[in-house]
């Protein structure tokens, strides 16, 4: 089977069924962008995963992962509303091939989808994650969440 081949074959419908997971799922930075820029990303998420897939190779979607990192963190989205969009698209990629792959062909299909998406998810939260260490980020910082977080320098310094 050829699992790239099945995919391209779906491609509107698996599109639609991401975007729709992630216009429901109320981001708010993808509810700015509207319509459009959600799906042309997913579109081209889609695009690098079934081709990673074809061609047996990831250097695509790391180069892709590690882009969107950057892009996303310095227009203050958060991890999770970056994740949501690769969660979508691959719920949705699933289905279409747990439907579609003939049951002694599904092991190797859901193989490549796993491999393929799960190393781009992972290259993207590395390097959201490298970047957010380099800089004091909101959503990671706690201290406002606990009280007794302040140093004992910091506290002398607020009486």
């Amino acid at each position: 089977m050829d699992c790239a081949a099945l995919l391209r074959e779906s491609r509107s419908s698996i599109v639609d069924e991401s975007y729709t997971v992630v216009d429901r799922s109320h981001i708010q930075h993808y509810k700015a962008a509207g319509e459009m820029l959600p799906r042309e990303r997913l579109e081209g998420l889609f695009d690098l995963v079934v081709d990673a897939i074809g061609n047996r190779d990831l250097s695509g979607v790391s180069a892709y992962a590690e882009a969107v990192a950057e892009e996303r963190f310095s227009e203050g989205f958060d991890i999770s509303e970056v994740q949501a969009a690769f969660n979508a698209l691959e719920a949705s990629m699933w289905r279409q091939v747990v439907a579609s792959a003939k049951p002694e062909e599904l092991a190797e299909a859901t193989g490549l989808l796993n491999t393929v998406l799960g190393f781009g998810k992972d290259v993207l939260a590395r390097a959201y994650v490298s970047l957010a260490s380099q800089h004091r980020v909101r959503s990671l910082d706690l201290t406002e969440m606990f009280a007794g977080t302040q140093s004992g320098l910091e506290a002398e310094q607020v009486e």
